[in-house]
């Protein structure tokens, strides 16, 4: 088991998310940069898809209950544990008794801590990522007690090193392709669309990111059509949204963008006010 002693800004349990069940409604959910995640995971020898613990801005402190092995992943968050700081991305002993404190996000929005094994908490549709109305509660609460994988054997020493490359966390330019509404574009809107830069809006969260930067609209509202995460909706009054991890399903805004799995991962490590341009995948 660990404990959460303290809470961060927001902390959760996220693994790759529910597939087959958009057709019902269920969002996608999962960790909002999913490569940080994976990387945790990949360094302890888990399950890519293995659950972790997600927080943004400011990490949690946690309690070891049992001897076990955890990664920290994602943004760097000068973790400590029993007041020692310790280093990301590299496999760590967490003994029973140990206390792990995550601090603050410094170059990036989003932190991950895998444990050998994964958390073993509820399973709902196929995924252990929590989400309103889908799982018994939405996000982690202080007194909480995870459970963990109780039989682990191997030594943290046993585990490889992997740095994560910086322009994950620092790049200015996310990578999309047109979306199925992007051809009833004017000639100037498409291009002004690809030539602007865009600052991400105090307005954001898991489930969409909006811009601070408008489009001049023209466009009628389309027919209920599937949305995904990474899709970017024109509303009537030209703001920019991008839906993420946990959107809605279905949506009546012209979509005339879809960001890349990459691009849709590096914009979850923006803050409010951080900048970015668009570019066409493959150019």
């Amino acid at each position: 088991m660990i404990e959460i002693l303290k809470l961060g800004l927001y902390d959760s349990i996220q693994d790759l998310g529910r597939k087959g069940v958009q057709q019902f409604g269920v969002p996608h959910s999962g960790a909002m940069d999913a490569y940080s995640a994976k990387m945790a995971n990949l360094i302890l020898d888990n399950a890519m898809d293995a659950a972790v613990l997600e927080f943004t801005m400011l990490g949690p402190t946690l309690k070891c209950l049992k001897d076990t092995v955890i990664c920290l992943s994602g943004a760097e968050s000068g973790p400590k544990i029993n007041e020692r700081p310790v280093e990301q991305h590299k496999a760590l002993s967490f003994k029973s008794g140990d206390v792990l404190h995550i601090g603050p996000c410094l170059n990036g929005a989003r932190g991950y801590l895998a444990i050998a094994g994964g958390f073993r908490t509820e399973t709902v549709l196929g995924s252990r990522s929590q989400y309103a109305n889908i799982t018994a509660a939405f996000k982690l609460q202080k007194g909480d007690r995870l459970p963990i994988n109780q039989n682990v054997q191997e030594k943290a020493s046993n585990r490889a090193l992997i740095k994560l490359p910086p322009e994950h966390f620092n790049t200015q330019t996310l990578t999309v392709f047109p979306g199925p509404e992007f051809s009833r574009l004017s000639k100037t809107q498409a291009e002004t669309l690809m030539s602007q830069s865009y600052s991400v809006s105090k307005d954001s969260n898991r489930m969409a990111y909006q811009l601070n930067e408008t489009l001049e609209n023209e466009l009628q509202s389309c027919i209920t059509s599937l949305v995904l995460p990474g899709t970017v909706q024109l509303t009537p009054s030209g703001q920019l949204v991008i839906l993420m991890r946990d959107c809605q399903t279905t949506g009546g805004y012209p979509r005339v963008l879809q960001l890349s799995e990459q691009a849709i991962d590096r914009l979850s490590q923006k803050k409010i006010g951080d900048q970015f341009r668009l570019k066409w995948m493959g150019k």
